[in-house]
């Protein structure tokens, strides 16, 4: 098959980011404003911390029959049921505008973690059946991006939208605002997908990709795909390691409003800032990596040194909150955001290439799933350790982890895969 690029990719990358922005913004609005959200609904931060960890939930036992989905049936249906999910979810919320009504906004947060599903997978697919072998993981990086910055708007807004009153009334005017912002964009980002998102371009991208499409149908097996992976050992150490450093930062991210308050009382704001330098610098380190994978294919070294980078900025981090500085803390947390968020992307690139011609959406949800199960145990765990023995505790259960997944990481073998395809191809 004729290689070529099509000049559509953008618009489709860029159209997938903006609507993975809007899902991630609404899985930390609340967690970003936790005091004032228990304060509204009179219920416990535990029950907070678990809106955010819905999202986690629902994605395990849900990945494998989306990822079959995605296979069977291509990107654009996932793409269309992820933005309608996200805008019904979003829909669903402005009916818990009453203290009493908590079950609705329960509801309208689980349809958005549905909606995730159909969507955290997606940036390696996308980079790969849109983008040539030399943009791929820059591709994957902005793909990854939208997230991202859905998480560091989700730090920045709730905070500046929703004051911290004690009238109810007012207070639940301030969340409808948000609420109903948060709809009108996720409704506008479906109608946009309907119009310009499209199953691949008419010409494969890269030489892989046409060895992909040229095969026959009936050689795939999903079941067969998956326990290949599974037997894949250099897949399953990093499977685990993305996991450890995954679900750290989703704890990290779901209990920072609760840090930062216990050291700096009345900082909500200051919270919600923190939260968004954290995920801009990390989106300068994905953006980073995806360029520097592209121009030197060097996974194995980079994945290592962002490892231990991510390590050492928690250490930091860890020992810093409680100093009384306020600037301290926005800078070590950009540092932290720097190799910890930067890493995301650099797992869904490493994946690929091992497990190459394995389906990127099966590679990638693998790594979502043990990132949601770590996350999970990590929140719950240093939401405890927090509660009995204070945040420095709490953060140093995370460090050890970290530390952990950089001596794993390691002992992965860089195994490239895709590489040698196109390479082989290029000689042939």
């Amino acid at each position: 098959a004729e290689v070529r690029l099509s000049r559509r990719r953008w618009a489709v990358v860029l159209l997938f980011s903006s609507y993975s922005l809007c899902n991630a913004f609404q899985w930390i609005q609340y967690s970003s404003i936790n005091n004032i959200f228990m304060h509204f609904y009179g219920v416990s931060a535990f029950a907070i911390d678990w809106l955010s960890m819905s999202y986690m939930l629902t994605y395990i036992p849900l990945l494998f029959p989306v990822a079959w989905l995605l296979d069977k049936r291509g990107l654009r249906l996932i793409a269309l049921v992820g933005s309608a999910l996200n805008a019904l979810g979003a829909w669903v919320k402005l009916g818990s505008l009453k203290p009493h009504l908590f079950p609705i906004t329960i509801l309208g947060q689980v349809i958005c973690s549905l909606a995730q599903v159909f969507i955290l997978g997606m940036p390696s697919r996308i980079a790969s059946v849109w983008f040539g072998s030399h943009e791929v993981s820059t591709a994957c990086s902005i793909a990854v991006f939208g997230n991202q910055l859905g998480i560091a708007v989700g730090f920045l807004v709730p905070p500046v939208l929703v004051p911290n009153v004690e009238d109810v009334e007012e207070l639940a005017y301030h969340i409808s605002i948000m609420f109903f912002m948060t709809a009108g964009v996720a409704t506008a980002l479906f109608i946009l997908v309907v119009i310009v998102f499209k199953e691949k371009p008419l010409h494969p991208p890269s030489r892989a990709q046409a060895l992909i499409q040229s095969r026959p149908t009936e050689e795939y097996s999903y079941v067969r795909s998956i326990l290949r992976l599974l037997r894949n050992a250099n897949f399953l150490l990093l499977m685990v390691t993305y996991g450890l450093n995954t679900g750290c930062f989703y704890a990290l991210s779901t209990l920072l409003n609760r840090m930062v308050i216990h050291h700096y009382p009345g900082e909500e704001v200051n919270a919600g800032r923190i939260g968004l330098t954290i995920i801009l610098s990390g989106m300068v380190g994905a953006l980073i990596s995806g360029i520097w994978l592209d121009r030197t294919k060097t996974y194995k070294q980079t994945t290592l040194i962002v490892y231990i980078m991510s390590l050492v900025g928690m250490i930091v981090y860890t020992f810093t909150l409680s100093l009384g500085h306020l600037w301290v803390v926005f800078v070590t947390a950009g540092i932290l955001g720097f190799s910890m968020t930067g890493y995301l992307p650099l797992g869904f690139e490493f994946a690929a290439e091992l497990t190459y011609p394995e389906s990127e959406g099966t590679s990638s949800g693998l790594l979502n799933v043990s990132a949601q199960i770590f996350g999970i145990a990590f929140t719950i765990g240093q939401g405890q350790i927090m509660d009995r023995f204070g945040t420095k505790a709490g953060n140093i259960f995370l460090c050890s982890f970290l530390f952990l997944g950089t001596v794993m990481t390691a002992f992965i073998k860089a195994d490239l895969r895709r590489q040698r395809a196109n390479l082989d191809n290029e000689q042939t």
